[in-house]
């Protein structure tokens, strides 16, 4: 048996050293970050996501040594442990095999065949199985035994097909090929509950729908996994055609595993029923459950890893940089709140308009947003997309302009999904006890445009809203996948150490919320920091979490340049010692080009820090705090379209990326609706993956294809000679191509992700878009 580190190397197709390593780097405290920055000699260069797939197996094959352990302990006590069985508990690679191979020794409760046992029937099984000629009736009637009232033949016999029944279904080698079989072979049908036609309309796709189970995509098979949930939908698992024969063939799997032939001997009619009753009572039922339960895991598990991904391009999307900023809440009858904050992000100033119906303040608005630019010398104006949005970006623009001879402003929508929850928030009350939580929506709004992971480190990660039907999947799971995802995200960019919040600071290597709010406390009490040296007079953090986290905490014009850039403090000497060879200060070495361009990373290897390592501190002297986000773009929707009712089949719009899932990309064009570009529309070329087209974040110019008002449901292409005339306008009840629109953030009765399963309206749509891409 492999050990767990050369396991994983076959897996990652990377050494086995390389894991050993990271696994020791791992087990001693390091985190992630640290190990794919600060470790690359020691890993051979394992990255993050290597990193994050290596953690994730060595969990689980950790949990299946442990398990195995427990395995065997329990069998061994039993006295039932013989070499054989030992080296397939040994040899068993998944947790599924290891536990069909202990199921006939897991302690249970008293079953109807551990009492025909009792009652001495098991050689009355043995016999008919080893001999079929014999008839059953007749060999039953020695095995009477009025004293566990096996009274007659009939008890008998029935006791004796409980002990077959029971061994046949705890078969591993059977189970596994049945399982393996089904999973190939198995149709998913989904049907309608009586009565539920109206209740669970948003279903209506899956009212009778069969799928082969195992290519069930993962929103298809969430949607239908809701449906059950919610009392509409009824889900089995059968094989195409099986109605129409005489006997199920699961049941010829059986009776061959266990050479049980129908040649017309006495006991075959008899073996047969056993067989029959095996697959209709032990193992459909369970082999249905298991293979229904993978389609889940595996649908939750593409689904988080869409969540996943989602989230990162939102955390590491282009930050407006530090700029004064006037957020904008927008509302209707309660008003627009407003918040200005300065280039760090500080609070100058917050108040109340009433652009809107009812009050209708227009003029009073402009006026009170002009004046608080002025005063505040705000350069961005960010406006959230909720409701009212367009309305309010209206009233922005009548600002922009009365502005523009005397001061340069530019306006933005901001997807302001998760500032509500920040806003009732307990860290928001800390930061902001003086204001009101509508207000803090608003600051949250202009701060998240200046720099979206920042801000956007203070929320839930389940709360941004860019996730595939989070509700339905494991939520430790989910949790354990997203604070990785922030995690990498925030050490990828690097922390001010002087101005990072305490959630920002809790995603940094090494650090936890106690120790961000002993470095807050310590900076509060003891001003900037001006080295990172600093670090170890903070309460509790010791020399190991300064060597996890200072790499990634970073000092604008402190005392060392070098604390300015992801060069690690470890290796400060080698700096210097570039410095003092060439006879210069550190200062005049920092993104001088053409000097390091001319240093030979092999003069100042040594033993502890190779050329790799080397390598890496050039190219952060050459490019100090180099930012991995993109440059700074926004979407500039369109005048005039504002709602459903103003889009029209064929307009050309700009908008941004809201959401990627495995069937498309959900886009923002300003209508406070989102629009779906399906996969088959999103290039002329053929596209596997959406990911591999757009991100979250992205801006982009797409078609109107197809509106649904009465649904709120668009059809987008990003294919520009897409033509919606020639779609045709009856709906299709395929449920391949069709999905719902993501609604929007503040739409009333929003639960992340979606709940229904199709939009019909947009069926023919995807359809021609797939036969054009044939043609």
């Amino acid at each position: 048996m492999p050990s767990i580190s050369q396991r994983i190397a076959e897996e990652l197709s990377v050494r086995d050293a390389q894991v050993a390593a990271a696994i020791d780097l791992l087990d001693g405290g390091a985190t992630v970050p640290f190990v794919a920055r600060y470790r690359k000699e020691a890993t051979g260069g394992l990255d993050d996501g290597q990193l994050r797939q290596l953690e994730e197996r060595l969990r689980y094959l950790r949990e299946l040594e442990e398990r195995r352990s427990a395995v065997l302990a329990s069998i061994d006590e039993q006295g039932k442990l013989d070499d054989a069985l030992k080296a397939q508990i040994l040899a068993a690679e998944t947790k599924q095999r290891l536990e069909d191979l202990y199921l006939p020794y897991k302690p249970k409760r008293r079953t109807k065949a551990q009492i025909a046992r009792e009652a001495g029937l098991e050689p009355l099984a043995d016999a008919l199985l080893t001999d079929p000629t014999q008839t059953p009736e007749l060999v039953a009637e020695g095995y009477l035994n009025p004293d566990h009232q096996i009274d007659d033949v009939k008890a008998a016999l029935d006791g004796a097909k409980q002990i077959l029944m029971e061994r046949f279904a705890e078969d591993a080698e059977l189970v596994g090929q049945l399982r393996q079989w089904l999973w190939q072979e198995g149709v998913l049908t989904s049907r309608l509950l009586e009565g539920q036609a109206q209740e669970g309309a948003k279903f209506r796709d899956y009212f009778e729908h069969d799928e082969a189970i195992k290519k069930v995509p993962s929103h298809r098979a969430l949607a239908m996994f809701r449906g059950r949930n919610e009392g509409v939908l009824s889900l089995s698992l059968k094989l195409e055609g099986e109605e129409e024969l005489r006997s199920h063939p699961a049941e010829n799997r059986i009776a061959q595993h266990f050479n049980i032939l129908d040649q017309q001997r006495p006991a075959d009619r008899w073996l047969a029923e056993v067989v029959r009753w095996t697959w209709k009572v032990k193992l459909y039922t369970h082999l249905e459950t298991e293979l229904l339960s993978r389609l889940r895991e595996s649908a939750e598990i593409a689904a988080i890893e869409v969540f996943a991904a989602n989230l990162k391009d939102l955390l590491l999307a282009a930050p407006a940089g530090p700029k004064a900023t006037l957020g904008l809440d927008p509302g209707l009858r309660t008003g627009v709140k407003v918040a200005v904050v300065d280039a760090t992000g500080k609070v100058l100033d917050y108040t109340a308009i009433y652009p809107h119906a009812p009050k209708n303040q227009w003029q009073q608005s402009i006026k009170t947003l002009t004046d608080l630019c002025r005063r505040h010398q705000v350069e961005l104006i960010a406006i959230g997309n909720g409701t009212a949005s367009r309305e309010t970006d209206k009233l922005a623009a009548e600002v922009v302009r009365a502005l523009a001879e005397t001061q340069k402003v530019a306006k933005i929508m901001v997807n302001e999904a998760g500032a509500s929850v920040y806003s009732a928030s307990e860290f928001a009350a800390r930061e902001f006890p003086e204001l009101d939580v509508t207000i803090r929506g608003a600051v949250s709004i202009a701060r998240r445009l200046q720099d979206p992971l920042a801000e956007l480190v203070k929320i839930d990660p389940k709360s941004i809203g860019v996730g595939q039907y989070q509700h339905d999947v494991s939520q430790v799971q989910l949790a354990r996948s997203l604070d990785a995802v922030v995690e990498d995200c925030v050490n990828a960019v690097g922390v001010d150490l002087n101005t990072a919040s305490v959630p920002l600071l809790t995603r940094v290597s090494g650090l936890n919320t106690g120790l961000a709010e002993n470095i807050i406390q310590w900076r509060d009490s003891h001003g900037a920091f001006n080295n990172r040296q600093q670090l170890l007079d903070v309460s509790r953090l010791g020399p190991k979490t300064f060597e996890q986290c200072a790499g990634f905490l970073r000092i604008m014009q402190g005392d060392n340049p070098l604390d300015a850039s992801a060069v690690h403090p470890e290796t400060y000497s080698v700096v210097e010692a570039m410095a003092k060879q060439h006879q210069r200060e550190v200062t005049s070495l920092i993104g001088d080009s053409a000097f390091i361009r001319q240093i030979k990373p092999t003069d100042y290897a040594t033993e502890q820090f190779g050329t790799v390592t080397i390598n890496d501190i050039l190219k952060e002297l050459d490019k100090p705090g180099r930012d991995p986000r993109p440059e700074f773009r926004f979407a500039e929707f369109q005048d005039g379209v504002e709602t459903l009712k103003d889009l029209e089949p064929g307009m050309i719009l700009e908008g941004a990326v809201t959401n990627v899932t495995h069937f498309g990309a959900f886009v923002d064009i300003g209508v406070h609706q989102d629009g779906l570009v399906h996969i088959s529309a999103l290039s002329e070329k053929f596209v596997e993956d959406p990911r591999q087209v757009v991100k979250a974040g992205d801006i982009v110019k797409v078609k109107v294809m197809s509106v649904d008002i009465e649904r709120k449901r668009v059809g987008l292409s990003m294919r520009m000679s897409d033509d919606p005339n020639e779609q045709t306008q009856s709906p299709t009840s395929s449920s391949n191509h069709q999905h719902r629109a993501a609604p929007h953030p503040r739409q009333k009765g929003n639960r992340t992700g979606g709940s229904a399963p199709a939009a019909p309206t947009l069926g023919d749509l995807f359809k021609q878009a797939q036969q054009k891409r044939k043609r």
